[in-house]
């Protein structure tokens, strides 16, 4: 069985959506007056640190900022959450006024979204039948949008998400249940769940109040994604091979390397997909394994479809 591991890379090749150091590029289409100001807000207060702190990465100012008090980490996770959402979003006349909206999973419109078809090319296309699961680090639903419900479930398949299908047909008519067989661990949570349920959209995105763990270090995970660090155990434990797709292996992720290396003892096969594979840490997760490494595609995907033969 392959198990595919998705970093913030997977979503970089796909969608163009930022990696940490590219999170404060302030690419956000405010949406009013105060969505405006909260963006106005938190770039004076990141313009502020990087005069102190010019050579500290992302993930050094948003520990900072959760630091500082509930009203700066509620503005800097509002603002990561918002970014990975700003892509998927859209806008329609309503009522006599604007109205915005986070595409649905199953959204008619979603695939002349950034990343969507590329992504559904590579986890349908090309790892196909051989892909038993996905475990993520990633917020993002390109996943969820690429595969629709009928293609993957957060562990329990068919469970039933709160919210709407398709805009505009109603929750009550069609409920929306995940069906697929493939299964998907958010590690670090979604922007499409909040503490008490799993949504339809990513709603969450455009509210801040969004179920995550930041990046910074030392982070750990709180008890409603504990189901999520089982699942990834289950899925990596039962792996013989696993792709490494655009997962940097930082260090500030050490609780998620730490799970990596002791759930996935069996594998015998690894890939690193990447434009600058991490070998030595790979090595140091699976030193018993055979690894190879690629650039993504289209240009390496016969060679990724050769690796997927052989490690069958």
């Amino acid at each position: 069985m392959t198990t595919l591991i998705a970093g913030a890379g997977f979503s970089k090749w796909a969608a163009k959506l930022p990696l940490a150091r590219e999170l404060f590029d302030f690419r956000v289409k405010p949406f009013g007056v105060r969505e405006a100001k909260k963006l106005a807000s938190l770039r004076d207060f990141k313009t502020a640190w990087d005069g102190t702190h010019p050579s500290e990465p992302a993930e050094a100012f948003i520990d900072f900022a959760l630091r500082q008090g509930r009203d700066s980490g509620k503005l800097v996770i509002w603002y990561v959450v918002r970014r990975l959402s700003d892509p998927y979003i859209w806008e329609e006349w309503h009522s006599g006024r604007w109205r915005r909206h986070v595409l649905m999973l199953d959204e008619h419109r979603k695939s002349d979204k950034p990343g969507v078809q590329e992504a559904r090319a590579f986890l349908v296309g090309v790892l196909g039948t051989l892909l038993d699961g996905i475990v993520t680090t990633n917020y993002d639903l390109l996943v969820e949008y690429a595969l629709g419900t009928t293609g993957f479930n957060y562990g329990i398949p068919g469970e039933q998400l709160v919210g709407r299908g398709p805009y505009p047909l109603s929750h009550w008519l069609h409920p929306v249940t995940l069906t697929g067989a493939v299964s998907l661990a958010k590690v670090h949570g979604s922007i499409s769940w909040d503490t008490s349920a799993r949504y339809t959209d990513g709603r969450r995105g455009m509210t801040g109040n969004a179920l995550i763990l930041a990046p910074v270090p030392n982070k750990k995970p709180p008890p409603e994604l504990s189901a999520q660090w089982d699942l990834a155990a289950r899925l990596l434990r039962r792996a013989s091979s696993i792709v490494v797709f655009g997962f940097a292996f930082n260090p500030y992720d050490s609780e998620f390397l730490d799970h990596l290396r002791a759930e996935s003892t069996s594998v015998k096969h690894v890939l690193l997909i990447d434009t600058r594979p991490k070998e030595r840490s790979a090595r140091d997760i699976w030193p018993n394994a055979s690894l190879e490494t690629l650039p993504p595609p289209p240009q390496s995907e016969p060679d990724i479809r050769k690796w997927l033969r052989r490690s069958a």
